[in-house]
């Protein structure tokens, strides 16, 4: 069998990508691969902030598109940008194991951010990313900044003071030695589905679904159902300030949402527990429970600046 993985073409993602592949070919001793290297709408544009961009998929559309057409036979993608709605005929096949969640931060003293000074600049152009830190920093001044993990980590020193990305792409790139460290998500929950990978495929093609499906990690695919239907709930995508996470405790699973406007003066913070069976109902339950605190508000006033 000969699969051909469709990817975007950032070190990160060829990185997830060659990771996929090389997990297909232990399953299937003598496969081969290939990969189809696809530029985003969210690469092409990279003076603009996602925000401003708009539109659901920025990060997958033409990756999909790569699979309906019959020039991939898989796409890899990084999950926290796989819009709630796939394209008809399409599903995410396999959730392999998750890496690290939760956000890191690189500053250009090594303070961390409790030695930021005032006035300090922090790279990020994620609206979930500004508005946490707005909140639990308001004397830090957030500076848009998008590209490669190496492209963002290069302006440090020179355009921002500190850069905050994810810990699982920088420890994928063998890059985490350059971080200060983690971020307690206490102070910032991360994005849903943050550090895991979604391996999505056609439903008619049964031979390289089997092989695929054989990659899920049930623990990833449990925690990933709870924040997606939290996310899907909110009807919110990966350029809002909306933040999940899910842990599993036996099973139990215990699942935390935030929804903040820009500014960093509001935080709706919840959390929910319940069977790990029922994954799902515990994230429509804990939106519901956000959108009637005052979330719908919030969300409202987010998309309306966007416009």
């Amino acid at each position: 069998m000969h699969i051909r993985i469709a990817t975007r073409r950032s070190p990160l993602a060829l990185w997830q990508a060659e990771y996929v592949a090389t997990e297909l070919k232990k399953l299937q001793p003598g496969l081969t691969t290939e990969l189809v290297k696809i530029v985003s709408k969210g690469d092409k544009i990279l003076d603009v902030p996602l925000a401003k961009v708009g539109g659901k998929g920025l990060f997958t559309k033409e990756i999909d598109m790569a699979l309906a057409d019959g020039r991939a036979d898989v796409a890899v993608h990084s999950m926290k940008d796989v819009p709630t709605e796939l394209p008809p005929g399409m599903s995410i096949c396999a959730i392999p194991e998750r890496e690290d969640p939760r956000d890191v931060i690189a500053t250009v003293g090594g303070t961390g951010l409790d030695g930021l000074p005032d006035g300090a600049k922090v790279g990020s152009s994620s609206l979930r990313r500004i508005c946490q830190l707005k909140k639990h920093y308001p004397h830090l001044q957030c500076v848009s900044v998008r590209g490669s993990v190496q492209t963002r980590l290069d302006k440090l020193g020179s355009e921002v003071d500190a850069v905050i990305l994810a810990a699982a792409g920088v420890k994928r790139l063998g890059l985490y030695d350059k971080m200060d460290g983690p971020i307690d998500p206490e102070l910032m929950l991360p994005a849903v589905g943050q550090g895991t990978l979604a391996i999505q495929t056609c439903d008619d093609a049964s031979a390289v679904n089997a092989l695929v499906a054989q990659l899920n990690h049930p623990e990833t695919v449990d925690r990933n159902t709870a924040e997606r239907a939290f996310l899907a709930t909110l009807e919110g995508g990966c350029q809002v300030p909306i933040a999940a996470h899910a842990i599993l405790e036996g099973d139990s699973l215990l699942l935390r949402g935030r929804v903040g406007d820009v500014e960093g003066v509001q935080l709706l913070d919840q959390q929910i527990r319940g069977p790990r069976s029922d994954a799902a109902i515990l994230g429509v339950t804990l939106a519901r429970q956000l959108l009637d605190a005052g979330a719908r508000e919030i969300l409202r006033a987010v998309y309306q600046q966007a416009d």
